[in-house]
């Protein structure tokens, strides 16, 4: 068997594989959203809001129309593709929806201004406004999240997920873009954060690293698979400090307002507003 007929002969494998073990997955005749053009989406509306902060080499020195522009028509074939590729009989005006997003880009920046000051102010170690936005990988996570939550509110398929996920990737700080997330959010150095997709969390709350906002279990269908679309991650109030390696857990969880959570905490019942809970070894 020549190179050329041993190369044929795995790809042909491969592609038998995938018909014949993976019929788990429907097969598509459409365009595959892609996680490259989505990331680059990310990045030039980070530029667009910080344009001293974030920039692609490329975006360097583009007046805001032209990014708009760009963003804009990204924006629409990433749009077709995601909802064609979720359901291929979707009729969609992704036009309508691309706009929609532009036009939530001044509340989400104002949001993200908030999240700077909670970051400058709540870290002795911060030397500027300026410095949160260029190092700190807290607000580059958050930055993404408030992208992304755009999308997930708009039940637009896949693209809020691999935004996050590229945020978790870069941060080690895993947002679900379905968490609602209050004004002044602060998350100090953040390496493994994990917040679950139905947690809320209220305003001018502080996150340190390794915290876990997750579920207790899970309901199950007859087939023992977890049922999809129910609150399983906890809630958060106004005002919480939660320290670091603290998990919490269940969506019937409430932290109230102005509690702290002490590092290591283990906790799966609620706390009433104002109390301090910590670990005693």
């Amino acid at each position: 068997m020549s190179h050329e007929e041993k190369l044929e002969a795995v790809a042909k494998a491969i592609s038998d594989t995938s018909e014949e073990n993976f019929t788990y997955f429907k097969k598509h005749t459409v365009m595959v959203p892609s996680r490259i053009e989505v990331i680059k989406i990310v990045k030039k509306i980070q530029h667009l809001m910080f344009p001293d902060y974030f920039a692609l080499p490329e975006d360097i020195g583009k007046k805001q129309e032209e990014l708009l522009s760009e963003i804009f028509l990204l924006l629409k074939r990433q749009l077709t593709a995601s909802y064609s590729f979720f359901d291929e009989d979707s009729i969609v005006d992704t036009e309508s929806v691309a706009y929609e997003i532009l036009d939530t880009l001044p509340s989400v920046k104002a949001k993200l201004i908030k999240d700077v000051i909670a970051l400058y102010e709540g870290d002795p170690a911060a030397r500027s406004p300026e410095e949160v936005i260029l190092s700190y990988p807290g607000f580059y996570a958050i930055s993404i999240y408030r992208i992304a939550h755009e999308f997930y509110v708009r039940k637009i398929p896949y693209i809020a997920r691999l935004m996050t996920e590229f945020a978790h990737e870069k941060t080690g700080i895993d947002i679900h873009a379905g968490a609602t997330i209050g004004e002044y959010f602060f998350i100090d150095h953040g390496t493994g954060i994990v917040i679950g997709e139905t947690t809320t969390i209220g305003n001018r709350v502080k996150i340190y690293q390794g915290v876990t906002l997750g579920a207790k279990s899970f309901e199950l269908d007859d087939d023992g698979n977890p049922i999809k679309g129910t609150k399983r991650h906890p809630d958060i109030g106004n005002g919480v400090v939660i320290y670091a390696n603290a998990t919490i857990l269940g969506g019937n969880t409430k932290i109230g307002d102005g509690c702290i959570i002490g590092g290591n905490v283990w906790l799966t019942h609620s706390v009433p507003a104002g109390e301090t809970v910590y670990y005693k070894g």
